[in-house]
């Protein structure tokens, strides 16, 4: 079994030395570099990887990856698409050869998208850029996934529990170029869902709220857009969108609305509970937070949010306690989200005030 790494990358020189020991495990390491004015291709080169230099011009993610695709041997079996900031944990090979057969198309695996600043892990979920050498393509010019154009039925996805690979990104990278793609490509495929929903997210993260509202509105409504875990997001997002224009009533409807779509996750519970505190809602405010603490299952999606497995939770529990005067709860919700987050300040004063309250009661 023939396996090959291939990726794209510009302005990656910090990255190559990390990225090429943790990629070490593949026969082959394909790389399309898409116009570097540092060091990229000369380290790259020098660390054994085959490196293409071309400009994709206009600039799309899907184009890019289906050039750097073509460069792969067809003599290759596997195909290991990744980017230059994430790292495999060492075996990965092995364990990718313990469940690839000949009924197998692609390869679902780990992947740490984030980790938050104690790291620890931030929003985890399941990835799937392993693939056989023919019949898939990938598609849309941002958030581009990979799609089967071959002949027949498409064989199977299966996990491989063993792989796990890590994100750390470069933050000072600008997502500029994000809004216009996602625009494109809901232009171009106005039935795509996911693409839909991504947009509307987008919009909300440049402040855009009432184009991030009507996009998300419009997401809701399509036929395609079935999965519970991102409906709840869009109507998340929608009442995050009505509170920055300060209209908390709908922000109220909408994170009802969230819950009922997927009350299985504690993110509906918390964003809700969150607005409760803003309101000084007291007693909402301690339902919400200790309603969610009873999801203990987190899902392998990528709609988990790290704050929400957390010490976000207990913190704001101890607060709704706090303020009503149950300074015992509070104090035992605040040990506990001080035992997740125990560097931060903020916790330790709040312990510390509590502790005050006590004594003085």
């Amino acid at each position: 079994m023939k396996v090959c790494v291939y990726a794209i990358c510009k302005n990656e020189s910090q990255f190559v030395d990390r990225w090429m020991d943790s990629m070490e495990e593949a026969d082959l390491v394909v790389v399309l570099d898409t116009g570097s004015t540092d060091d990229t291709v000369e380290k790259l080169r020098k660390r054994g990887a085959v490196v293409q230099v071309e400009t994709i011009t206009p600039w799309r993610f899907d184009v890019a990856r289906n050039r750097s695709l073509e460069l792969i041997p067809e003599d290759v079996d596997v195909c290991v698409c990744t980017d230059l900031d994430e790292v495999f944990h060492k075996g990965w090979r092995k364990a990718l050869e313990s469940v690839w057969s000949d009924n197998v198309g692609q390869v679902s695996y780990r992947y740490t998208w984030s980790f938050q600043p104690n790291g620890a892990e931030g929003v985890v979920f399941w990835q799937e850029k392993i693939h056989r050498r023919f019949g898939y393509r990938w598609t849309h010019p941002v958030h581009e996934v990979l799609t089967w154009v071959g002949e027949g039925i498409r064989k199977k996805t299966v996990p491989a529990y063993g792989i796990q690979l890590d994100h750390y990104p470069d933050h000072s990278k600008s997502r500029g170029q994000y809004l216009p793609l996602l625009e494109m490509s809901v232009e171009e495929d106005p039935t795509d869902d996911r693409n839909m929903h991504y947009l509307g997210r987008e919009y909300m993260y440049k402040g855009e709220w009432l184009k991030a509202i009507n996009t998300l509105k419009k997401h809701l409504n399509m036929e395609k857009a079935t999965w519970s875990n991102e409906r709840c997001a869009s109507m998340r997002y929608i009442a995050r969108s009505y509170i920055a224009l300060g209209n908390h009533k709908q922000a109220e409807i909408w994170f009802l609305q969230a819950i009922a779509e997927a009350p299985h996750l504690r993110e509906p519970w918390l964003d809700f509970a969150e607005l409760a505190y803003a309101n000084k809602d007291w007693f909402l405010l301690i339902w919400l937070t200790e309603r969610s603490l009873t999801i203990q299952q987190r899902p392998a999606t990528y709609i988990s949010e790290a704050a929400s497995w957390g010490s976000l939770p207990y913190d704001l529990c101890a607060l709704g306690y706090y303020y009503i005067g149950n300074f015992m709860k509070s104090l035992s919700y605040v040990e506990k989200a001080l035992s997740i987050s125990p560097d931060d300040a903020r916790l330790q004063n709040n312990r510390k005030l509590i502790q005050e309250k006590i004594q003085v009661n």
